[in-house]
């Protein structure tokens, strides 16, 4: 944590890619091999499994990279087993590096099978308390993995945090209560997304009343408004700002707002200076903590950010819903304009 805000790191997810062209991807001993940092700092090589180059995400030219470090660690060959361990332990000890304050893990992806999910995930929250002091935060969208991980929880390493309640599964608050979970509840309505601010901070109310109804205390409620792509609608990133201030403005200063951080940049290039300055907006706004990834996004950054540049405004302009189509912002990644983003690669 830094000046209070909780993050809640989210880089430990089945779903997570890194690109085949990208620097994380390179040939080692004859075969492509996702790379990574040693304990020693020394470069370690975990081989892309034939299973994994079988996929429509390789066709298309990414890695599930943490899917496939799992399926490494948990195998009953020694050897990659131990190199898999290696790796969910170097992503581990990143996040906590990099100022998380609880880990977020996610296995939904390593099977279709349910009964393997809830296998994965109770593993997992058991190797993680072994590698790290860091609390984790369960996260899943079936109900009974999110069970499997809390039961696998030892209470006396501290309290986990339950992702997330909504009101179409208001059961996990009583999992929350069970387990003396702090809890994220979205404001997700009972049959879809919400469409604004004030639909945002009416689901949300109607949560955080049935948790404090259930006994839950409001200090250990985290409420994720929901944030979108601002590629899919320009209004996206005020509706968050909105919801964030009108929460805040209901629930006073102990209830937590949450979220997503990542979110509002899916679609748009250079994504880096967008959530960086969604952060420090949203924390403006009232937000005290985030779903992110401290490595990429560090807050220190974002706290200094100098909102004088021309980066920033145009940075800010997308999110303020003030650049229609984000034309000026992507104009100007075109022309490599954009300080500390990568030029866009000419053909």
């Amino acid at each position: 944590m830094a000046d209070g805000f909780v993050v809640i790191g989210e880089n430990i997810h089945t779903t997570r890619v890194v690109l085949r062209k990208g620097r994380r991807v390179a040939e080692r001993d004859g075969r492509e091999a996702v790379l990574f940092s040693g304990p020693d700092g020394d470069e370690r090589a975990l081989p892309v499994s034939e299973a994994a180059k079988r996929g429509q995400d390789y066709e298309q030219g990414r890695i599930k990279h943490v899917k496939l470090g799992l399926e490494a660690a948990m195998s009953e060959t020694a050897e990659r087993a131990a190199l898999g361990l290696d790796y969910l332990t170097w992503l581990a000890r990143e996040q906590e590096r990099g100022g998380a304050a609880y880990l977020d893990l996610n296995v939904d992806e390593i099977s279709l099978r349910p009964a393997e999910q809830q296998r994965a995930m109770a593993w997992l929250v058991a190797k993680t308390a072994a590698i790290t002091p860091l609390p984790v935060s369960v996260d899943s969208s079936n109900i009974d993995v999110i069970r499997a991980g809390l039961e696998a929880w030892d209470p006396a390493r501290g309290r986990p945090m339950l992702n997330s309640a909504s009101l179409e599964r208001l059961e996990a608050l009583d999992l929350a209560r069970a387990h003396d979970a702090l809890v994220i509840v979205t404001a997700a309505g009972a049959k879809g997304m919400p469409s604004g601010p004030e639909e945002r901070l009416l689901n949300a109310t109607a949560m955080v009343e049935d948790a404090l109804a259930k006994g839950i205390a409001v200090g250990d409620i985290f409420v994720d408004p929901l944030y979108f792509p601002i590629s899919v609608d320009q209004s996206f990133g005020l509706h968050s700002f909105q919801a964030i201030r009108a929460i805040r403005e209901k629930w006073g200063p102990e209830i937590h707002i949450t979220g997503g951080m990542s979110n509002v940049s899916f679609g748009i290039p250079g994504r880096k200076i967008i959530n960086d300055v969604f952060l420090a907006l949203a924390i403006e706004a009232g937000a005290d903590s985030g779903i992110m990834d401290p490595v990429l996004n560090p807050l220190d950054r974002v706290l200094a950010l100098d909102r004088t540049t021309e980066t920033y405004k145009l940075a800010e302009d997308v999110l303020m819903g003030r650049d229609e189509y984000c034309a000026a912002y992507i104009r100007a990644w075109r022309k490599g304009l954009l300080e500390g983003v990568p030029k866009p690669m000419r053909r």
